[in-house]
């Protein structure tokens, strides 16, 4: 067993929204000795935003990337020193879309105490704007690169929406949203719904929910665009 408590930190999801992450979370970072992020570099400069006057090089840091063993590893290590431990995704919520819950997992089979922070997540707040089924919804991730394989899992989707009422959630690489969007309208049928969520949190935030006839009207320009797709059949 151990002592440690785990902070799960939310992070910004665009660096100007500041306003977006509570003041209560600077406290926990205060009571951090060290800290899992996905991205070392960003996640720095993320907390000196908040706290101008956190020494940086006072904690300790180690890179998520995948939560391969070896970080699991000395994950459990700072557990056993009973350290207080900060997570933090490179974007939104830790353990939600993110690595960090493979770290989540070690902590609650050790019996720390883990405590999540509210913050911005984009897969609820694309849900929440989007006026789709915000009680019976699925996140599936990424869908398939492959052409083909991509049509039938949108065709899927949008079968398995249609049959239970739910809204179907998932995302891509901001660099693919365009060519996404193209499949899609050509995939899916006339009237099933697409909310598109794009740069949620900043100044150029953009969330319309729309049918494929609609959107086929008028295309917007996703490339690099951090984006959320909703789908209901």
């Amino acid at each position: 067993m151990t002592s440690s408590k785990i902070y799960l930190i939310p992070s910004f999801l665009h660096e100007s929204a500041t306003q977006t992450i509570p003041a209560y979370v600077t406290e926990a970072v205060r009571d951090c000795q060290c800290f899992f992020v996905e991205n070392e570099r960003s996640a720095r400069r993320f907390l000196k935003q908040l706290w101008k006057e956190m020494v940086i090089d006072d904690y300790q840091w180690f890179t998520i990337h995948k939560a391969e063993e070896a970080v699991q590893q000395e994950f459990r290590q700072c557990l056993k020193q009973n350290k207080n431990i900060g997570i933090i995704s490179e974007a939104g919520c830790p353990g939600i879309a993110d690595p960090g819950q493979l770290l989540i997992g070690v902590a609650q089979n050790a019996g720390a105490t883990v405590v999540p922070m509210v913050g911005p997540s984009s897969i609820l707040l694309a849900l929440m704007a989007s006026g789709m089924n915000g009680q019976q919804f699925r996140f599936s991730g990424y869908l398939p690169i492959d052409t083909a394989s991509r049509i039938k899992a949108l065709k899927e989707l949008e079968a398995e929406s249609g049959k239970k009422n739910c809204t179907e959630v998932f995302i891509e690489t901001p660099y693919r949203n365009n060519q996404l969007v193209e499949v899609m309208l050509k995939t899916l049928h006339p009237n099933t719904r697409i909310c598109i969520a794009a740069d949620i949190t900043a100044s150029t935030e953009f969330i319309r929910t729309k049918t494929v006839s609609e959107w086929k009207k008028q295309v917007p320009e996703l490339h690099k665009r951090p984006t959320i797709f909703c789908v209901m059949g």
